[in-house]
């Protein structure tokens, strides 16, 4: 499968169409090498190549390889589905594209178990990704069906019109609603783990209170302004406050009852890549969130606390 590109500026071939394709530096640098982008009809295999305004660029996106994961033993719930896209709801554990590092199933592998058609922008282990949540997050994502959608939904994450609110338990109340505008890069100290470090990548969250519960716990919430690994978590570090459950940064719990991190993408927003409707979609929080926001909360506060028509108000600060 091929696409063309006519190119209104000049430049060299590697940037040019890293900034014309929802896809990283590295990926486009993989389809210049491997012979699969040509300018005015010949095979282009430098990646400096400069390209004149007005020169047409074909470039091929690899099939799909197939990885030997075993069986595809588990289910996901889907919140739409339509030509254009899907949105599902993740659960905890499951990382969403494969990797060097990743023997197990992921998100990609059980799209393509079901058969799922799948854009092919983002890469060859990443078909249909158009952005990411943490293997341990849970929550709503959306994925791509055709490179078209990719495109589109991939623009609104960069101009901002596409957007997720978050729903965290933290183990300490906030002082105050909070923006926290810092680099993000991997921490020097623990290749495991991302950090504030000088030199990184900028990152903007917001953090809103939400209710307190039993035992000085928290529910907030939480809006990405940028798309940076683990960026509610470090930021939310750099307050004193840690998610529950999230023992790679900074929470303790003498009882260890808690297994995994209780970070949900509980709301999503976007606009139809292909017909322009405003489009938002809510994520239920899994069982054990949820049951101990039950045992933890006033059920009842919380139902009217988190209605997605108004979470948007929280952050008008």
């Amino acid at each position: 499968m091929s696409e063309i590109i006519t190119i209104d500026q000049e430049g060299r071939l590697d940037k040019i169409l890293a900034e014309s394709l929802p896809a990283s530096r590295n990926q486009v640098e993989k389809l210049i090498e491997e012979g699969l982008v040509a300018v005015n009809g010949k095979v282009v295999t430098k990646r400096a190549f400069h390209l004149q305004s007005g020169d047409e660029v074909r470039y091929q996106l690899k099939e799909p390889s197939e990885r030997d994961v075993g069986e595809v033993d588990f289910d996901l719930q889907i919140l739409y589905e339509d030509e254009e896209m899907m949105v599902i709801n993740k659960p905890s554990g499951l990382v969403v594209h494969p990797a060097p590092s990743v023997k197990g199933a992921t998100l990609v592998d059980w799209l393509k178990t079901k058969g799922v058609s799948l854009s092919t922008l983002s890469g060859e282990e990443r078909h249909g990704i158009v952005h990411r949540i943490d293997k341990e997050t849970t929550g709503a994502l959306v994925i791509a069906k055709t490179n078209q959608a990719h495109q589109n939904l991939s623009a609104q994450l960069q101009d901002k019109s596409m957007g997720r609110y978050y729903l965290a338990l933290i183990d300490h109340p906030l002082k105050e609603n909070a923006i926290v505008h810092k680099p993000i890069g991997r921490s020097p100290s623990n290749r495991l783990k991302m950090d504030v470090v000088a030199g990184g990548r900028e990152a903007k969250t917001s953090f809103a209170k939400i209710a307190e519960g039993i035992g000085n716990i928290e529910l907030i919430a939480a809006k990405l302004y940028t798309g940076r690994t683990h960026q509610i978590r470090v930021h939310l570090g750099t307050l004193g406050r840690h998610i529950l459950g999230d023992h790679l940064y900074g929470f303790k719990s003498k009882k260890d009852t808690i297994a995994r991190v209780y970070l949900h993408a509980y709301q999503l927003y976007l606009a139809h890549p292909k017909s322009g409707e405003k489009m938002q979609f809510v994520a239920p929080l899994f069982d054990d969130m949820s049951g101990f926001i039950i045992q933890n909360f006033d059920r009842e506060e919380i139902s009217k606390k988190i209605d997605p028509k108004s979470l948007y108000r929280y952050f008008d600060f």
